[in-house]
Parts: C-alpha cells; structure tokens; sequence
C-alpha cells in the first residue's frame, strides 16, 4: 500500500468513458461486453490513472466539477483489480472501493480503441517499474545479508613498508674514445731506452747566399733611381716657337 509522503504522479488521463452495471459472472471464462447494455451507459465521466508508490488508482471523476465518483485501486496488473472483457478490446472490468473497504464491480468502456490502448499501456508500463523496483530492493538485501570482505588488522598483526631503499644500479663503465686499449709488453722482453737527443745545432749555409741576394737587390735599386734621373732630364722639351 502507499506509505504518507509519497508525491501522486498521473499516469494517463482520458475525458470520455462509459460506466455499466453489470451482471454478476455466471462462469469462469469470463466478462463479455455483448452481455450489458452498451447503447445505456449507466454514467459518463473522465478516466484519470494515478501512481502513489507502487499502487495505480483507477479514478472516475465528473468532467466538469472533477468531483470523484468512484476509484480503483489496483496493486498488479494483470489482476482482479483490472479484467478486460472477451469479446473486446475496449471494454473492461473494474473492481471499486470506498473508504470503508466495501467493493463492487462496474464495466467501463471507451469509444475509441486508442483510448483503451493507451489505459492499457499506461498500467503496464507502472507495474513493470514496479517490477524493476523490487528486483533491485532484493539483490541489495542479498548483498547486505551475504558475506563481507574483512580488509582489517587482526589482532598482533603487523605490517612493514620500505621506503626509500631501493637496489642500487651498477654504474655503467666509461668507454675509450679510441676504442682500442693500450697492448701489454712482450714477454720477457726488455724496452729499450730512448736515443739521446742532439743539442748541437748547425748553423745555416745559406748565409753568404744570402748577403750576395741583398747586394743584388741594393745595386738593382740603384741602377733603377739613376734610370729615372736620366728620364727626367730627356722628358722636359721646350715648345717650338711659333
């Protein structure tokens, strides 16, 4: 049943719908609509689906005022709450209840069949919420009940860490740049000592060679000067007279 504080949702509301009396159900085969009297509805309303927890209520309430004239309530669907006839697919059965508990069954009918498709489709898609809801409300209370992990210290019992104190990596060995290491001594072998070095120098042979090149370089210079002065005394003439 619904619990206090719990909102009410509206499911599926329909303006036009019939109300029968019906005739008590004289087998177990079921309602037929053929048996009540379809061109006399007994009352006219609107049809308003409501949802408060998981119960549905069916409630049948005048157009104008909204004044309710009689509610459904209805915990399963299929169920006894809620019958469709065998004959039709517009016309079902309801069960009724006052505030006193007291109950009846009345025969409610649409004139169009999407009306009665869509009161259909609203109660089964409420009881497979419903359905859904329990199922989740049970595996919870399996895993609540079910045994837990123990990720605790028990007693005397310890635990240690080592921080810091990682493996020591051999340091890789410097390689030659050249490449090739110095070969060991033959073997009973003696090295021999270094020649001595030299320290008399000898002195150039090109020295009066040379002294003979400047003497030729001097004279040239002088030989080349004498030239010039002769040029100058050849290169002034004086301009014939006119």
């Amino acid at each position: 049943m619904a619990t206090e504080g719990e909102y009410e949702s509206i499911l599926c509301v329909k303006p036009d719908v019939n109300v029968y009396r019906i005739p008590p159900r004289a087998t177990n085969r079921g309602y037929r609509a053929a048996d009540w009297k379809l061109d006399a509805p007994d009352w006219t309303g609107r049809l308003r689906i409501t949802a408060k927890g998981k119960v549905a209520y069916i409630k049948l309430e005048d157009k104008v005022s909204g004044e309710l004239f009689a509610q459904a309530p209805v915990n399963e669907y299929p169920g006894i709450a809620v019958e469709a006839v065998s004959d039709s697919s517009r016309y079902f059965v309801l069960r009724i209840q006052d505030d006193s508990g007291r109950s009846a069954f009345i025969g409610v009918g649409f004139g169009d069949r999407g009306d009665a498709f869509d009161f259909n489709v609203a109660l089964q898609d409420h009881f497979k919420w419903v359905k859904q809801e329990n199922e989740i409300s049970k595996n919870s209370q399996a895993a609540d009940t079910g045994p837990k992990l123990d990720l605790g210290f028990k007693e005397g019992q310890t635990i240690t860490l080592n921080i810091g104190q990682g493996k020591k990596r051999d340091k890789p060995r410097p390689q030659s740049s050249g490449g090739l290491g110095l070969l060991p001594p033959p073997p009973g072998g003696k090295i021999a000592p270094p020649p001595s070095s030299n320290h008399n120098t000898v002195p150039p042979t090109g020295g009066a060679q040379t002294g003979c090149l400047l003497e030729l370089d001097s004279s040239n210079s002088n030989t080349v000067m004498q030239s010039n002065a002769s040029s100058d005394l050849w290169g002034e003439f004086s301009s014939p007279a006119r």
